[in-house]
């Protein structure tokens, strides 16, 4: 049978994500809907509908306020602002489905490991055993300020700090509590066996966690764990702890090598490369006929906001786009303490020199090149064709209007991808782990850094 393609959907508990000015489409129904459980339900029912592997939901602790020095263009534009805490409609969306999967971002560099580890534990409990955690550390100036900071934690030193989070986590997740603890033993007037129970009395740079953790162990005990750094210091975080890379890159090519690079990373930290699948980004236009397709992009390119792009961009790059005033002068990289790939993305990472008036046009408007646009099998052609030549394993499909874009793309795209055999028509049984790496892996596997902490005579894989 051929590879088949993993498909999450990339989405945001906010008015808008990363489809820049259109919130203003009459159909983008997340603009008014995002505050109602209800939006999420519908939402997850219509994913499930699709066989989408997992609902991805990204976030940010902060306000872009990079671009101008002010907030204003991000407020004005619904940049990711107004924005509510992703997690709590991840236990309703679950209630109504049965196999789709969610993943948290949870940033390391603002919260603290016992408190997280519970939350965590507690998401893996209600959705049984279909949750993940992307581990992300936080670059937005904004959010160092609200968290009390002058400035914000150093690049490296964020890795250096998510990396012990990471050690407390899986120590509690993995160490504290035995398998058969909990016997719930009503004649013996025994809930849980103590000596089953353990402190972890970690002591480290940034955390002293005595323990024990707070939640029996969750189906997973750690959620699969999803990681997008595409700096030296980023993969080599991601080679040592991620499940799920996702990556990107100007060009397939450039998407292959920075996947095999990160793999070729993991063998050194004695992990088997293939416990790690990567994920990259996807957006589609999509509809019954090209021509209608092309009328739907052409009306996204008059809505698009390229301020708002901007805006986006500074507070990720730590380029305030705003200062380039030399039109000619090339755009070039310069280290910055905020995201390092999103600053070479269009510099060191583009295939060629761009020039200032290069870049500033490639945000004043929608492109092709951030859209696969045609009919199902036009679209079909170009999924399965990124797909075959980067290696990567899946896609986070993001979407111009919500829910139409990705109820076009259920109805359309699916039954294509099927009908060719790269695409499931059933659900895998078991827990996120086990539909990703196969029935019986619901724990973390051998070789990643975590499961050295699980007992070794309880251990399921």
């Amino acid at each position: 049978m051929a590879k088949q393609i993993l498909f999450n959907v990339f989405e945001m508990s906010s008015a808008m994500h990363n489809s820049h000015g259109l919130w203003k489409h009459p159909a983008n129904e997340r603009t008014r809907r995002y505050k109602d459980l209800d939006y999420w339900t519908e939402l997850a029912l219509l994913l499930e509908r699709g066989r989408f592997d997992a609902l991805f939901l990204a976030d940010v602790i902060g306000v872009y306020d990079v671009y101008q020095k002010s907030k204003d263009a991000s407020i004005r534009d619904a940049v990711q602002v107004p924005l509510n805490d992703p997690a709590f409609a991840i236990p309703a969306m679950a209630s109504v489905t049965e196999h789709l999967s969610f993943a948290l971002t949870v940033s390391t560099t603002y919260e603290h490991p016992y408190a997280h580890a519970r939350r965590m534990s507690t998401l893996d409990h209600l959705t049984k055993g279909r949750f993940a955690w992307n581990v992300v550390t936080s670059y937005l100036p904004s959010a160092a300020r609200n968290f009390g900071l002058n400035e914000m934690i150093k690049h490296d030193d964020r890795y250096e700090l998510a990396d012990e989070f990471l050690d407390v986590s899986y120590k509690l997740w993995e160490a504290s509590w035995e398998e058969g603890a909990v016997v719930n033993d009503r004649e013996n007037k025994v809930f849980a066996d103590p000596a089953k129970v353990h402190e972890i009395n970690h002591e480290g740079r940034f955390f002293r966690v005595p323990g024990p953790h707070l939640s029996e162990p969750s189906p997973q005990r750690t959620p699969v764990i999803y990681q997008a750094g595409s700096s030296p210091k980023g993969k080599e975080f991601a080679a040592k702890h991620a499940e799920c890379l996702f990556v990107g890159g100007p060009t397939p090519e450039h998407t292959k090598q920075s996947i095999q690079e990160v793999k070729r990373l993991a063998e050194s930290y004695g992990r088997n490369p293939d416990d790690i699948k990567a994920f990259t980004f996807l957006n589609v236009v999509v509809a019954e006929t090209t021509e209608e397709a092309e009328a739907k992009f052409e009306e996204y390119k008059r809505l698009w906001s390229g301020e708002a792009a901007k805006a986006q961009y500074g507070g990720s790059s730590g380029y305030d786009l705003s200062e380039y005033t030399d039109l000619d002068a090339v755009f070039e990289y310069k280290h910055t303490e905020h995201g390092q790939s999103r600053a070479a993305s269009l510099t060191k990472d583009n295939p060629k020199k761009l020039t200032v008036r290069e870049v500033l046009e490639s945000f004043d408007t929608l492109k092709r090149r951030f859209a696969i646009v045609g009919n199902p099998q036009q679209v079909a052609d170009g999924i399965q064709a990124y797909f075959e030549a980067t290696g990567v394993d899946g896609f986070n499909l993001t979407h111009m209007i919500t829910p139409g874009s990705l109820v076009d793309f259920v109805d359309l795209v699916v039954p294509e991808l099927q009908k060719r055999g790269i695409y499931k028509t059933e659900y895998a049984p078991g827990t996120y782990r086990e539909k990703l790496f196969g029935q019986g892996k619901r724990h973390l596997q051998k070789g990643h850094p975590g499961a050295k902490y699980r007992h070794a005579e309880k251990s399921t894989v």
